[in-house]
Protein backbone atom coordinates (compact mmCIF):
# COMPACT_ATOMS: atom_id res chain seq x y z
CA UNK A 1 0.00 0.00 0.00
CA UNK A 2 1.51 3.45 -1.03
CA UNK A 3 2.01 6.64 0.75
CA UNK A 4 -1.46 8.34 -0.39
CA UNK A 5 -3.50 4.82 -0.02
CA UNK A 6 -2.40 5.21 3.88
CA UNK A 7 -3.04 8.67 4.14
CA UNK A 8 -6.71 8.65 2.62
CA UNK A 9 -7.12 5.65 5.48
CA UNK A 10 -6.18 7.97 7.80
CA UNK A 11 -8.41 10.50 6.63
CA UNK A 12 -10.94 8.39 6.38
CA UNK A 13 -10.77 7.70 10.32
CA UNK A 14 -10.31 10.93 11.44
CA UNK A 15 -12.86 12.23 9.64
CA UNK A 16 -15.52 9.60 11.34
CA UNK A 17 -13.65 11.46 14.80
CA UNK A 18 -14.73 14.29 13.56
CA UNK A 19 -18.28 13.88 13.06
CA UNK A 20 -18.61 12.46 16.13
CA UNK A 21 -17.24 15.97 17.88
CA UNK A 22 -19.52 17.81 15.66
CA UNK A 23 -22.13 15.85 16.71
CA UNK A 24 -21.35 16.20 20.19
CA UNK A 25 -20.87 19.90 19.49
CA UNK A 26 -24.55 20.29 17.86
CA UNK A 27 -25.94 18.68 21.01
CA UNK A 28 -24.39 21.63 22.96
CA UNK A 29 -25.12 24.39 20.61
CA UNK A 30 -29.07 22.84 21.34
CA UNK A 31 -28.61 22.83 25.62
CA UNK A 32 -27.50 26.52 25.20
CA UNK A 33 -29.94 27.53 23.09
CA UNK A 34 -33.35 26.13 22.82
CA UNK A 35 -33.38 22.52 25.25
CA UNK A 36 -35.86 22.69 27.76
CA UNK A 37 -34.94 22.32 31.05
CA UNK A 38 -36.49 18.86 31.40
CA UNK A 39 -33.57 17.40 28.85
CA UNK A 40 -30.73 17.95 30.85
CA UNK A 41 -30.13 14.79 32.53
CA UNK A 42 -30.77 12.97 29.20
CA UNK A 43 -28.11 15.60 27.45
CA UNK A 44 -25.78 14.53 30.06
CA UNK A 45 -25.76 11.06 29.07
CA UNK A 46 -26.13 11.72 25.23
CA UNK A 47 -23.16 14.31 25.25
CA UNK A 48 -21.50 11.44 27.76
CA UNK A 49 -21.69 8.69 25.00
CA UNK A 50 -20.68 10.62 21.78
CA UNK A 51 -17.42 11.66 24.17
CA UNK A 52 -16.28 8.43 24.76
CA UNK A 53 -17.27 6.83 21.55
CA UNK A 54 -15.13 9.79 19.91
CA UNK A 55 -12.22 9.18 22.42
CA UNK A 56 -12.54 5.59 21.78
CA UNK A 57 -11.79 6.20 17.49
CA UNK A 58 -9.55 8.92 18.42
CA UNK A 59 -7.48 6.41 20.43
CA UNK A 60 -8.06 3.84 17.98
CA UNK A 61 -4.23 1.77 17.58
CA UNK A 62 -4.64 1.47 13.88
CA UNK A 63 -4.66 5.36 13.53
CA UNK A 64 -0.88 4.78 15.89
CA UNK A 65 -0.12 2.52 13.48
CA UNK A 66 -1.68 4.53 10.10
CA UNK A 67 1.11 7.72 11.49
CA UNK A 68 3.91 5.57 12.18
CA UNK A 69 3.99 4.19 8.51
CA UNK A 70 3.15 7.73 7.12
CA UNK A 71 5.76 9.33 9.33
CA UNK A 72 8.91 8.71 6.97
CA UNK A 73 7.26 9.84 3.83
CA UNK A 74 6.24 12.89 5.85
CA UNK A 75 9.79 13.74 7.28
CA UNK A 76 10.77 14.11 3.47
CA UNK A 77 7.92 16.55 2.60
CA UNK A 78 8.02 20.25 2.47
CA UNK A 79 7.11 21.09 6.19
CA UNK A 80 4.46 23.58 4.54
CA UNK A 81 2.96 20.07 2.56
CA UNK A 82 -0.67 19.73 3.36
CA UNK A 83 -0.02 16.11 3.94
CA UNK A 84 3.03 16.90 5.97
CA UNK A 85 0.82 19.34 8.15
CA UNK A 86 -2.27 16.79 8.53
CA UNK A 87 0.10 14.47 10.02
CA UNK A 88 2.27 16.11 11.74
CA UNK A 89 -1.55 17.82 13.38
CA UNK A 90 -2.80 14.21 13.94
CA UNK A 91 0.16 12.43 15.35
CA UNK A 92 0.04 15.31 18.22
CA UNK A 93 -3.29 15.18 19.13
CA UNK A 94 -3.26 11.26 19.04
CA UNK A 95 -0.35 11.15 21.72
CA UNK A 96 -2.46 13.39 23.19
CA UNK A 97 -5.26 11.39 23.18
CA UNK A 98 -4.18 8.16 24.11
CA UNK A 99 -2.83 9.86 27.58
CA UNK A 100 -6.56 10.13 28.86
CA UNK A 101 -8.18 7.21 30.38
CA UNK A 102 -11.71 7.32 27.96
CA UNK A 103 -13.79 6.48 31.29
CA UNK A 104 -12.14 10.19 32.41
CA UNK A 105 -13.62 11.77 29.06
CA UNK A 106 -16.71 10.06 29.40
CA UNK A 107 -17.13 11.08 33.11
CA UNK A 108 -16.11 14.91 32.22
CA UNK A 109 -18.53 15.22 29.56
CA UNK A 110 -21.57 13.80 31.64
CA UNK A 111 -20.23 15.87 34.57
CA UNK A 112 -20.02 19.06 32.53
CA UNK A 113 -23.49 19.11 31.21
CA UNK A 114 -25.10 18.73 34.39
CA UNK A 115 -23.02 21.63 35.97
CA UNK A 116 -23.60 23.66 33.30
CA UNK A 117 -27.35 23.56 33.70
CA UNK A 118 -26.91 23.85 37.84
CA UNK A 119 -25.00 27.28 36.58
CA UNK A 120 -27.41 28.09 34.23
CA UNK A 121 -29.96 28.41 37.10
CA UNK A 122 -27.58 29.18 40.03
CA UNK A 123 -26.49 32.51 38.52
CA UNK A 124 -29.49 34.16 38.39
CA UNK A 125 -30.71 33.25 41.30
CA UNK A 126 -27.41 34.29 42.89
CA UNK A 127 -26.98 31.29 44.72
CA UNK A 128 -22.99 29.68 44.51
CA UNK A 129 -24.10 26.56 46.91
CA UNK A 130 -26.18 25.71 44.16
CA UNK A 131 -22.99 24.52 42.25
CA UNK A 132 -20.04 24.16 45.19
CA UNK A 133 -19.94 20.59 44.78
CA UNK A 134 -20.21 20.15 41.05
CA UNK A 135 -17.29 22.76 40.87
CA UNK A 136 -15.15 20.75 43.23
CA UNK A 137 -15.65 18.13 41.04
CA UNK A 138 -14.72 19.82 38.46
CA UNK A 139 -11.69 20.85 39.85
CA UNK A 140 -10.93 17.33 40.94
CA UNK A 141 -11.28 15.98 36.88
CA UNK A 142 -9.25 18.55 35.87
CA UNK A 143 -6.69 17.72 38.27
CA UNK A 144 -6.88 14.05 36.91
CA UNK A 145 -6.71 15.40 33.09
CA UNK A 146 -3.61 17.07 34.14
CA UNK A 147 -2.10 14.06 35.47
CA UNK A 148 -2.32 12.34 32.45
CA UNK A 149 0.20 14.46 31.04
CA UNK A 150 2.95 14.04 34.09
CA UNK A 151 6.02 15.43 34.12
CA UNK A 152 5.32 19.31 33.58
CA UNK A 153 6.46 22.42 35.32
CA UNK A 154 2.99 23.56 36.43
CA UNK A 155 -0.20 21.42 36.72
CA UNK A 156 -2.00 23.89 34.44
CA UNK A 157 0.56 23.73 31.36
CA UNK A 158 -0.92 20.77 30.19
CA UNK A 159 -4.37 22.39 30.30
CA UNK A 160 -2.97 25.37 28.61
CA UNK A 161 -1.63 23.52 25.96
CA UNK A 162 -4.48 21.84 24.70
CA UNK A 163 -6.06 25.23 23.72
CA UNK A 164 -2.84 27.12 23.34
CA UNK A 165 -0.27 25.20 21.87
CA UNK A 166 3.29 25.91 23.14
CA UNK A 167 2.17 28.20 26.13
CA UNK A 168 3.10 27.31 29.71
CA UNK A 169 2.51 29.38 32.97
CA UNK A 170 5.73 30.63 33.00
CA UNK A 171 5.60 32.41 29.66
CA UNK A 172 2.22 33.28 29.76
CA UNK A 173 2.83 34.53 33.28
CA UNK A 174 5.45 36.85 32.09
CA UNK A 175 3.18 37.82 29.35
CA UNK A 176 0.85 38.97 31.62
CA UNK A 177 2.93 40.87 34.48
CA UNK A 178 4.63 42.92 31.78
CA UNK A 179 0.95 43.98 30.45
CA UNK A 180 -0.33 44.24 33.99
CA UNK A 181 2.20 46.62 34.90
CA UNK A 182 1.51 48.82 32.07
CA UNK A 183 -2.03 48.62 32.35
CA UNK A 184 -2.49 49.46 35.97
CA UNK A 185 -1.22 52.91 35.57
CA UNK A 186 -3.12 54.11 32.43
CA UNK A 187 -6.28 52.11 34.39
CA UNK A 188 -5.79 54.76 37.50
CA UNK A 189 -4.83 57.23 35.48
CA UNK A 190 -7.97 57.21 33.55
CA UNK A 191 -10.60 56.42 36.46
CA UNK A 192 -8.84 59.56 38.17
CA UNK A 193 -10.71 61.78 35.48
CA UNK A 194 -14.23 62.04 35.23
CA UNK A 195 -15.62 59.43 33.38
CA UNK A 196 -17.70 59.20 30.17
CA UNK A 197 -21.15 59.87 30.11
CA UNK A 198 -23.05 56.68 28.63
CA UNK A 199 -26.38 56.79 29.96
CA UNK A 200 -27.52 57.26 26.77
CA UNK A 201 -27.01 53.60 26.13
CA UNK A 202 -29.09 52.48 29.11
CA UNK A 203 -32.48 53.58 26.86
CA UNK A 204 -34.93 51.15 26.30
CA UNK A 205 -33.68 49.69 22.85
CA UNK A 206 -36.55 47.38 21.11
CA UNK A 207 -34.68 43.81 20.78
CA UNK A 208 -35.98 42.72 17.83
CA UNK A 209 -34.56 46.03 16.27
CA UNK A 210 -31.27 45.59 18.19
CA UNK A 211 -31.13 42.08 16.02
CA UNK A 212 -31.90 43.50 12.87
CA UNK A 213 -28.99 45.88 13.06
CA UNK A 214 -26.35 43.57 14.59
CA UNK A 215 -27.31 41.21 12.11
CA UNK A 216 -26.93 43.60 9.18
CA UNK A 217 -23.39 45.06 10.75
CA UNK A 218 -22.25 40.84 10.94
CA UNK A 219 -23.32 40.13 7.43
CA UNK A 220 -21.68 43.67 5.77
CA UNK A 221 -18.15 42.81 7.62
CA UNK A 222 -18.27 39.22 6.40
CA UNK A 223 -20.54 36.94 8.04
CA UNK A 224 -22.17 34.37 5.59
CA UNK A 225 -25.39 33.68 6.39
CA UNK A 226 -25.95 31.21 4.34
CA UNK A 227 -23.37 29.30 6.30
CA UNK A 228 -24.32 30.05 9.41
CA UNK A 229 -27.09 31.82 11.48
CA UNK A 230 -27.41 33.55 15.02
CA UNK A 231 -29.48 32.40 18.32
CA UNK A 232 -29.84 33.57 22.16
CA UNK A 233 -28.19 32.29 25.10
CA UNK A 234 -26.88 32.90 28.24
CA UNK A 235 -23.65 33.24 27.77
CA UNK A 236 -22.75 34.25 23.61
CA UNK A 237 -20.68 31.93 22.02
CA UNK A 238 -19.76 30.50 18.43
CA UNK A 239 -19.81 26.70 17.48
CA UNK A 240 -18.33 25.27 14.10
CA UNK A 241 -20.41 21.97 12.74
CA UNK A 242 -18.72 22.05 9.31
CA UNK A 243 -17.16 24.91 7.69
CA UNK A 244 -20.38 25.20 5.73
CA UNK A 245 -22.01 25.39 8.88
CA UNK A 246 -20.71 27.78 11.54
CA UNK A 247 -23.59 30.01 13.76
CA UNK A 248 -23.05 32.19 15.94
CA UNK A 249 -25.28 32.64 19.70
CA UNK A 250 -26.09 36.84 21.61
CA UNK A 251 -27.92 37.65 24.25
CA UNK A 252 -29.92 40.81 24.89
CA UNK A 253 -30.73 43.96 27.42
CA UNK A 254 -33.05 46.46 26.18
CA UNK A 255 -31.77 49.27 28.36
CA UNK A 256 -27.86 48.25 27.66
CA UNK A 257 -27.79 48.61 23.67
CA UNK A 258 -23.96 47.89 23.55
CA UNK A 259 -24.51 44.51 24.97
CA UNK A 260 -26.18 42.40 22.26
CA UNK A 261 -24.52 44.61 19.85
CA UNK A 262 -20.80 43.85 20.51
CA UNK A 263 -22.01 40.26 21.49
CA UNK A 264 -23.00 39.79 17.90
CA UNK A 265 -19.99 41.51 15.96
CA UNK A 266 -17.18 39.43 18.82
CA UNK A 267 -18.98 36.25 17.82
CA UNK A 268 -19.24 37.03 14.38
CA UNK A 269 -15.41 37.86 14.19
CA UNK A 270 -15.31 34.07 15.37
CA UNK A 271 -17.50 33.20 12.53
CA UNK A 272 -15.69 34.74 9.80
CA UNK A 273 -12.49 32.72 10.43
CA UNK A 274 -14.34 29.69 11.05
CA UNK A 275 -15.68 30.39 7.57
CA UNK A 276 -12.35 31.45 5.79
CA UNK A 277 -10.76 28.04 6.46
CA UNK A 278 -9.57 26.48 3.30
CA UNK A 279 -12.50 23.93 2.50
CA UNK A 280 -10.12 21.39 1.25
CA UNK A 281 -9.76 21.37 4.92
CA UNK A 282 -12.84 20.15 5.79
CA UNK A 283 -12.64 17.37 8.53
CA UNK A 284 -9.16 16.96 8.54
CA UNK A 285 -6.83 18.31 11.69
CA UNK A 286 -6.17 21.81 9.47
CA UNK A 287 -9.95 22.60 9.92
CA UNK A 288 -10.47 25.09 12.81
CA UNK A 289 -8.49 28.15 14.30
CA UNK A 290 -4.69 27.67 15.28
CA UNK A 291 -5.71 28.58 18.94
CA UNK A 292 -7.46 29.70 21.39
CA UNK A 293 -5.49 33.19 21.29
CA UNK A 294 -5.54 33.63 17.53
CA UNK A 295 -9.28 32.67 17.62
CA UNK A 296 -9.84 35.20 20.01
CA UNK A 297 -7.66 38.03 18.18
CA UNK A 298 -10.12 38.03 15.16
CA UNK A 299 -13.44 38.45 17.79
CA UNK A 300 -11.40 41.14 19.29
CA UNK A 301 -10.42 42.46 16.38
CA UNK A 302 -13.97 42.96 14.64
CA UNK A 303 -15.70 43.76 18.09
CA UNK A 304 -12.68 46.58 19.33
CA UNK A 305 -10.39 47.59 16.93
CA UNK A 306 -13.46 47.92 14.48
CA UNK A 307 -16.52 47.96 16.12
CA UNK A 308 -15.89 50.31 18.53
CA UNK A 309 -13.54 52.78 15.83
CA UNK A 310 -14.30 56.00 15.87
CA UNK A 311 -14.29 55.86 11.83
CA UNK A 312 -16.58 52.75 11.88
CA UNK A 313 -19.49 55.07 13.68
CA UNK A 314 -18.65 57.73 11.18
CA UNK A 315 -20.25 55.40 8.94
CA UNK A 316 -23.02 53.22 11.13
CA UNK A 317 -24.04 56.47 13.32
CA UNK A 318 -26.46 58.08 11.34
CA UNK A 319 -27.66 54.39 10.60
CA UNK A 320 -28.28 53.72 14.35
CA UNK A 321 -29.65 57.03 14.53
CA UNK A 322 -32.58 56.51 11.95
CA UNK A 323 -33.25 52.82 13.31
CA UNK A 324 -33.46 54.54 16.98
CA UNK A 325 -34.44 57.85 16.39
CA UNK A 326 -36.63 58.13 19.25
CA UNK A 327 -33.19 57.30 21.43
CA UNK A 328 -30.16 58.85 19.92
CA UNK A 329 -32.21 62.05 18.09
CA UNK A 330 -30.76 64.19 21.14
CA UNK A 331 -26.90 62.50 20.86
CA UNK A 332 -24.03 63.52 19.09
CA UNK A 333 -21.40 61.21 17.53
CA UNK A 334 -18.88 62.38 19.95
CA UNK A 335 -20.87 61.74 22.76
CA UNK A 336 -21.78 57.96 21.46
CA UNK A 337 -18.31 57.19 20.91
CA UNK A 338 -17.04 58.05 24.23
CA UNK A 339 -20.05 56.21 25.61
CA UNK A 340 -18.81 52.95 23.94
CA UNK A 341 -15.20 53.90 24.59
CA UNK A 342 -15.77 54.40 28.52
CA UNK A 343 -13.23 53.66 30.96
CA UNK A 344 -14.17 52.51 34.27
CA UNK A 345 -13.99 49.74 37.12
CA UNK A 346 -16.24 47.42 36.43
CA UNK A 347 -17.64 44.16 37.95
CA UNK A 348 -18.62 41.70 34.46
CA UNK A 349 -15.47 40.74 32.54
CA UNK A 350 -17.45 40.91 28.95
CA UNK A 351 -18.61 43.73 29.33
CA UNK A 352 -15.61 45.85 30.44
CA UNK A 353 -13.63 48.63 28.35
CA UNK A 354 -10.50 47.89 26.19
CA UNK A 355 -8.36 49.34 28.95
CA UNK A 356 -9.68 47.30 32.25
CA UNK A 357 -10.50 43.93 30.34
CA UNK A 358 -7.05 42.51 30.74
CA UNK A 359 -7.18 42.31 34.11
CA UNK A 360 -10.25 40.66 34.74
CA UNK A 361 -8.78 37.86 32.42
CA UNK A 362 -5.68 37.77 34.29
CA UNK A 363 -7.79 37.57 37.83
CA UNK A 364 -8.87 34.57 36.54
CA UNK A 365 -5.51 33.32 35.45
CA UNK A 366 -4.13 33.30 38.72
CA UNK A 367 -7.15 31.86 40.72
CA UNK A 368 -7.21 29.30 38.16
CA UNK A 369 -3.94 28.19 39.15
CA UNK A 370 -4.26 28.31 42.58
CA UNK A 371 -7.59 26.21 42.73
CA UNK A 372 -5.34 23.49 40.68
CA UNK A 373 -2.35 23.71 42.64
CA UNK A 374 -4.41 23.42 45.71
CA UNK A 375 -3.67 26.51 47.39
CA UNK A 376 -7.20 27.72 47.21
CA UNK A 377 -10.29 26.22 48.00
CA UNK A 378 -13.61 26.21 46.13
CA UNK A 379 -15.45 26.97 49.85
CA UNK A 380 -13.28 30.14 49.43
CA UNK A 381 -13.34 31.41 46.31
CA UNK A 382 -16.24 33.77 46.54
CA UNK A 383 -14.32 35.35 49.33
CA UNK A 384 -10.62 35.62 47.77
CA UNK A 385 -12.88 36.39 44.37
CA UNK A 386 -14.40 39.84 45.86
CA UNK A 387 -10.85 40.43 47.48
CA UNK A 388 -9.08 40.24 44.51
CA UNK A 389 -11.35 42.47 42.64
CA UNK A 390 -11.42 45.07 45.49
CA UNK A 391 -7.53 45.13 45.29
CA UNK A 392 -6.82 44.60 41.97
CA UNK A 393 -9.93 46.82 40.28
CA UNK A 394 -10.71 48.87 42.93
CA UNK A 395 -14.19 47.30 42.91
CA UNK A 396 -15.65 44.87 45.30
CA UNK A 397 -19.05 42.50 43.87
CA UNK A 398 -21.94 43.05 45.94
CA UNK A 399 -22.96 38.78 45.07
CA UNK A 400 -22.01 36.44 43.57
CA UNK A 401 -23.92 36.49 40.54
CA UNK A 402 -22.07 39.30 39.43
CA UNK A 403 -18.95 37.48 40.99
CA UNK A 404 -17.65 33.85 40.34
CA UNK A 405 -20.82 33.19 39.02
CA UNK A 406 -20.30 35.20 36.25
CA UNK A 407 -18.05 33.76 33.83
CA UNK A 408 -19.66 30.16 32.45
CA UNK A 409 -16.37 28.62 31.88
CA UNK A 410 -15.46 26.92 34.95
CA UNK A 411 -19.17 25.30 35.20
CA UNK A 412 -19.32 24.13 31.44
CA UNK A 413 -15.86 23.28 30.89
CA UNK A 414 -12.82 22.20 32.97
CA UNK A 415 -10.59 24.67 35.62
CA UNK A 416 -7.13 25.51 33.65
CA UNK A 417 -6.57 26.83 30.35
CA UNK A 418 -9.33 28.62 28.91
CA UNK A 419 -8.83 32.50 30.31
CA UNK A 420 -5.26 33.02 29.19
CA UNK A 421 -6.55 33.10 24.99
CA UNK A 422 -8.65 35.83 26.09
CA UNK A 423 -5.90 38.17 26.73
CA UNK A 424 -3.12 36.53 23.94
CA UNK A 425 -6.05 37.26 21.68
CA UNK A 426 -6.15 40.62 22.60
CA UNK A 427 -2.17 41.18 22.21
CA UNK A 428 -2.46 39.36 18.30
CA UNK A 429 -4.93 41.62 17.67
CA UNK A 430 -2.86 44.53 18.38
CA UNK A 431 -0.10 43.03 16.07
CA UNK A 432 -2.52 41.51 13.36
CA UNK A 433 -4.46 45.33 12.80
CA UNK A 434 -0.93 47.17 12.51
CA UNK A 435 0.15 44.54 10.14
CA UNK A 436 -3.06 44.57 8.15
CA UNK A 437 -2.97 48.28 8.02
CA UNK A 438 1.19 48.54 7.06
CA UNK A 439 -0.15 46.10 3.89
CA UNK A 440 -3.10 48.18 3.35
CA UNK A 441 -2.98 51.82 4.34
CA UNK A 442 -6.12 52.24 2.70
CA UNK A 443 -8.11 50.61 5.67
CA UNK A 444 -8.98 52.73 7.73
CA UNK A 445 -10.86 55.14 5.32
CA UNK A 446 -12.34 52.18 3.71
CA UNK A 447 -13.87 51.54 7.26
CA UNK A 448 -15.09 54.94 7.17
CA UNK A 449 -16.76 54.79 4.15
CA UNK A 450 -18.61 51.19 5.64
CA UNK A 451 -16.34 49.09 2.99
CA UNK A 452 -14.14 46.11 4.84
CA UNK A 453 -13.46 44.38 2.50
CA UNK A 454 -9.53 45.17 1.94
CA UNK A 455 -9.15 44.19 5.54
CA UNK A 456 -11.73 40.72 5.46
CA UNK A 457 -9.27 39.68 2.59
CA UNK A 458 -6.19 40.22 4.16
CA UNK A 459 -7.19 38.24 7.35
CA UNK A 460 -9.08 35.82 5.16
CA UNK A 461 -5.55 35.24 3.08
CA UNK A 462 -3.08 35.56 6.46
CA UNK A 463 -4.82 33.57 8.99
CA UNK A 464 -8.32 32.14 7.89
CA UNK A 465 -7.18 29.99 5.37
CA UNK A 466 -4.87 28.01 7.08
CA UNK A 467 -6.75 27.19 9.79
CA UNK A 468 -4.60 25.05 12.13
CA UNK A 469 -1.74 24.43 9.41
CA UNK A 470 0.29 26.54 11.27
CA UNK A 471 1.29 27.00 15.34
CA UNK A 472 0.87 30.49 16.61
CA UNK A 473 4.05 31.22 17.02
CA UNK A 474 4.80 30.01 13.32
CA UNK A 475 1.76 32.33 11.76
CA UNK A 476 2.88 35.11 14.03
CA UNK A 477 6.48 34.70 12.20
CA UNK A 478 5.00 34.59 9.07
CA UNK A 479 2.77 37.98 9.38
CA UNK A 480 4.78 39.81 11.63
CA UNK A 481 9.15 38.47 10.97
CA UNK A 482 8.57 38.23 14.63
CA UNK A 483 7.61 37.04 17.97
CA UNK A 484 4.60 37.59 19.94
CA UNK A 485 5.01 41.24 21.64
CA UNK A 486 2.49 43.64 23.70
CA UNK A 487 4.01 46.63 22.02
CA UNK A 488 1.54 47.14 19.50
CA UNK A 489 -1.46 46.30 21.46
CA UNK A 490 -0.30 49.03 24.05
CA UNK A 491 0.61 51.37 21.20
CA UNK A 492 -3.15 51.06 19.97
CA UNK A 493 -4.45 51.58 23.61
CA UNK A 494 -2.30 54.46 24.01
CA UNK A 495 -3.02 56.47 20.68
CA UNK A 496 -6.86 55.53 21.04
CA UNK A 497 -7.47 56.58 25.21
CA UNK A 498 -4.98 59.23 24.56
CA UNK A 499 -7.28 61.21 22.47
CA UNK A 500 -9.65 60.37 24.71
CA UNK A 501 -8.42 60.85 28.28
CA UNK A 502 -5.29 62.56 29.70
CA UNK A 503 -2.35 60.05 29.73
CA UNK A 504 0.34 62.03 30.32
CA UNK A 505 1.37 60.99 33.28
CA UNK A 506 1.50 57.41 32.50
Amino acid sequence: MNEKELLGQLKTRLQEVDDLYKAGAVLGWDQSTYMPPGGSAARGRQLATLGRVAHERATDPEIGRLLDALQPWADKLSPDNDDACIIRNARRAYDRNVKVPVALVGELNSHLAVTYDAWAKARPANDFGMVREGLQKTVDLSRKLAECFAPYEHIMDPLIDMSDYGMKVSTVSVIFADLRKQLVPMVQAITAQAPADDSLLRRKYPEQKQWDFGMSVAKRIGYDIERGRQDKTHHPFCTTFSIGDVRITTRFDENNLGDGFFSTIHETGHAMYEQGVDPKYEATPLAGGASAGVHESQSRLWENLVGRSRGFWEYYFPKLQRKFGKQLKDVTLDQFYRAINKVQRSLIRVDADEVTYNLHVILRFDLEMQLLEGSLSVNDLPHVWRARYKSDLGIEPPDDKDGVLQDVHWYGGIVGGSFQGYTLGNIMSGMFYAAATQAHPEIPDQIRAGRFGALHKWLVKSIYRHGEKYTTSQLIQRITGGELTTAPYLAYLRGKYGELYDLSST
